[in-house]
């Protein structure tokens, strides 16, 4: 009773704020009415001061209980105009007055759940300029090199070296291979703007994993000859596996990380791809011996735009969103990938389908 009385006295809904102020003035009425009977001020019988109790005590409480929900209606419409952010049908303005509640608590917290949704909008809204600041940057660097290279070459060749047939060819070339650069990025910008913005459409299906590996190592066999480089399967690779994916998109998932592979694998060396059966799914790993990536850089290499050696991966050609590319392919289709590496052993991509059924 005492714990009652006390969450009374300090969460009263109005409820009981109305009771506790008309039982107080109804006794006090009925305490003077009976003062005055004593004192003989009064005439009038003893149930008098009663009833007149009991009328003042209605009266106290329906009164008091109008203007109290006119008054926190009143006062909370503002509020909730603030943190709501649709607006109420006129009928359900006055019912969320609700007497037998204690309605300021359940609007402290209301605010204090808005006031914590409003802070991690801010945050998220601080992580993508944050974000968009620096894929602008990005980018602007991407594109300025090679359209800087073109410039190069043709003002060099207005300035008087496409007289000379060997110096215009080359120089021809290189202007073309950096308009080919700037294709790349674009197209791949686009691929991956469709990734990031959920319009990709997934034309799932079934088929043959190892197959399509086996096809991208034949698209893939001269780059690897230009390098001495060996594209082969695990051993225990050799069994034929069933999965269900959009076929085109895995296609480009496996072109990605072979050829990345090529380009940063040791001349002479060998990429493997093997296949593990995980319930489930399928586990599908691409492996290289070549240079591997220093620790610092792994959990960085699926951004985009980020390149472990700048210097390096310029030369090698790309757009440097390849493996940003792979991770929301992957992604897409409710899959995981990851990397393990060790610098100067080598690097190994593996990335999880789903089992046909």
């Amino acid at each position: 009773m005492d714990l009652l009385s006390r969450n009374v006295l300090k969460n009263p809904t109005p409820r009981q704020v109305a009771f506790l102020s008309a039982l107080i003035i109804s006794i006090s009425v009925a305490a003077v009415i009976q003062i005055l009977l004593l004192f003989h001020v009064a005439e009038c019988q003893w149930w008098f001061s009663l009833l007149a109790g009991v009328l003042t005590f209605v009266i106290a409480y329906r009164t008091t209980l109008f203007y109290l929900k006119r008054y926190i209606y009143r006062k909370i419409k503002v509020i909730y105009k603030s943190i709501h952010r649709y607006k109420m049908p006129v009928g359900e303005k006055q019912e969320f007055v609700d007497m037998k509640t204690d309605i300021l608590d359940q609007v402290e917290k209301e605010v204090e759940q808005w006031a914590i949704t409003q802070t991690a909008e801010i945050e998220q809204l601080k992580a993508w300029q944050l974000y968009r600041r620096k894929f602008l940057g990005d980018i602007s660097h991407e594109l300025k090199t090679p359209i800087f290279n073109i410039q190069g070459y043709l003002e060099t060749l207005l300035d008087g070296a496409r007289k000379d047939p060997h110096v215009r060819k080359k120089f021809l070339k290189r202007a073309a291979q950096n308009v080919e650069r700037l294709n790349t990025i674009v197209e791949d910008l686009q691929v991956i703007s469709r990734l990031e913005s959920g319009d990709l459409l997934l034309d799932c299906q079934t088929f043959d994993i190892r197959e399509l590996a086996g096809e991208v190592f034949e698209d893939l066999e001269m780059k690897a000859e230009k390098r001495n480089i060996n594209l082969v399967f695990k051993q225990g690779a050799d069994q034929h596996y069933l999965v269900n994916a959009d076929r085109d998109y895995i296609r480009q998932v496996l072109m990605n990380l072979v050829l990345n592979s090529i380009k940063y694998g040791k001349d002479g060396g060998v990429t493997k791809v093997g296949f593990y059966d995980m319930d489930r799914n399928i586990l599908v790993e691409v492996a290289d011996d070549g240079i591997g990536i220093p620790e610092e850089h792994l959990k960085y290499v699926f951004d985009r735009f980020y390149r472990v050696d700048k210097s390096r991966s310029r030369e090698q050609g790309g757009s440097g969103l390849g493996l940003a590319i792979v991770k929301h392919i992957v992604e897409a289709h409710n899959q995981t990938i990851n990397l393990r590496s060790t610098e100067g052993i080598g690097s190994t991509f593996g990335f999880t389908l789903g089992k046909a059924t």
